[in-house]
Parts: C-alpha cells; structure tokens; sequence
C-alpha cells in the first residue's frame, strides 16, 4: 500500500505563500520551502515535479486574499472608491503580495497586473453602471483610468515612495473619479477618441 504523503498539497502551497509573503517571490525555493516545512525537498516534489507549478499555486493563492480586499471595498457605501481604497491597502498592508500580482511578469505571457485589471473590472462594472449611469464601455473606460491612479499610488506605496496619508489617497481618487465623470458625461466623443481636443482646451483655457 503507498505510503501517505506526509504533506498535503495545499499545505505546501501555503507555507510558500507565507514565505512570499514575508519575503518575496525570489526567496521561494525548494530549499526554504523544506525549511518551512521541518522536512527535507522530497515531500515538496511528490506533489510539484517542478518550482515553476508551485510558484503558480502561490500566485493563486494570493490572488484569492487580493479579491478579499476588493469584495471588503465593493461593500463601502460608494462601492467604485471602496474598490480603490483597498487596492490601495492591499499594496500597503500585502507589499509581496501585491509585488507578485502587479509588478512580475511571466516572461513571454502577458503581464499580471493587466490580466488583474481585467478581472477587478468585471467585479465592478455592474456598480459602475448603476451609480454613474454608464453603458459597458464607458464604465470599463472609467474604470480604466481610475484604476491607473490607483495602480500608480499603490506601486509608489510598495517601493516606499509614497507619503500621502489615507485621507489624502481618499481625496485624489474622488477628485479623479469626478474630474473623470464629469469629462466623460459633457465632452461629446469623448469616451470614443472622436472628440476635437483642440477645440475642447481651448474651451477650457480661454473661458
């Protein structure tokens, strides 16, 4: 009869994500995964033939506490700067973490952070839709930039370079989002690429 691994395959993954976590994509290796573990590499290799499979389950794995945050935000009372404020404190509170979804690559494949981008937009479409009164495109547009902002505050917060205080974080998203809105709803083509951009700054700038 074979003997029973003495390690579960989530149990393996886990402990990788707490080294990720406490220390970066780059310090998850078989050797300190075994470390974690209290054993020796063989137990990790019965259930990942290779690091590279391990790192993905990680990934995930992460990618489900990065969803925490975002279901946490689409319950604030404007579900769209809810979403914002903790991407932001996913970054802040996860700096690793948030590393691995948003600034690592796969090599050849597409990059993290845009399929990520992809995924919290459908998450928040529907919100979008009902409070700003948008059609599809125009919200995932909306959200496109927004989530630009935010992507740039949190990066600045992983790197160490960012002093704004929450409240002050709080107030550049909902002068953005309105700013945004607002360009959006007065600006005939805007949305589409097919308004006049000289005739509109000079709207602006001569008025």
């Amino acid at each position: 009869m074979p003997r029973k691994p003495q390690f579960s395959k989530e149990e393996i993954a886990r402990h990788g994500l707490k080294i990720v976590e406490e220390r970066g994509i780059e310090s998850l290796t078989a050797r300190e995964l075994a470390k974690s573990l209290g054993t020796t590499v063989a137990p990790i290799f019965v259930h990942y033939p290779s690091m590279e499979e391990l790192r993905e389950d990680v990934r995930l794995l992460a990618q489900e506490i990065y969803h925490e945050y975002l279901h946490r935000g689409l319950q604030d009372k404007i579900p769209f700067h809810g979403v914002g404020m903790q991407y932001i404190a996913f970054a802040k509170e996860k700096p690793e973490l948030y590393y691995l979804l948003f600034l690592s690559d796969r090599g050849n494949q597409s990059h993290y952070a845009m399929d990520e981008l992809k995924r919290t937009q459908d998450l928040v479409r529907e919100s979008l839709k009902e409070i700003y009164r948008m059609d599809d495109f125009t919200a995932d547009c909306f959200f496109r930039d927004l989530w630009l902002v935010a992507h740039s505050i949190a990066t600045l917060m992983v790197t160490g370079g960012c002093s704004y205080t929450e409240e002050e974080i709080s107030a550049i998203l909902a002068e953005c989002s309105l700013s945004i809105c607002k360009a959006y709803k007065e600006i005939d083509g805007l949305v589409e690429g097919t308004y006049d951009r000289d005739s509109e700054f000079k709207k602006i700038i001569y008025t």
